[in-house]
């Protein structure tokens, strides 16, 4: 599926097939990550195309995603949330984390 953003711009949609392999390969390089990780899924999309009525709102596609990164990510801890990445309570529950996440990491 293809959009065109502008005249010199046009986006290509993944398909559901492609979002859980790049789901796979995202949670594998988390897997490997060192130190403390937390990895963040808004289930009401990941950009601003990728939204409810938008052109590539594609639920089964994020789904897609989220499940190939919770299949290959090990321990790592994640958090999943009834919004939009662009919504505030995405952005603040990411930056808390973080900040606690920074806290433990300067008691060390």
């Amino acid at each position: 599926k293809f959009h065109q953003h502008n005249a010199s711009v046009t986006l290509m949609r993944t398909t559901v097939e492609e979002n859980r392999a790049i789901g796979q390969e995202i949670g594998r390089k988390v897997a490997t990550a060192r130190g403390p990780v937390a990895v963040f899924l808004p289930r009401r999309g990941v950009s601003a195309i990728d939204r409810a009525g938008q052109p590539f709102d594609d639920p089964a596609a994020r789904c897609a995603l989220f499940e190939g990164l919770r299949r290959a990510a090990g321990a790592a801890e994640i958090h999943e949330f009834e919004c939009h990445i662009n919504d505030p309570e995405f952005a603040k529950a990411a930056a808390e984390r973080l900040i606690e996440m920074m806290k433990q990491a300067a008691r060390k």
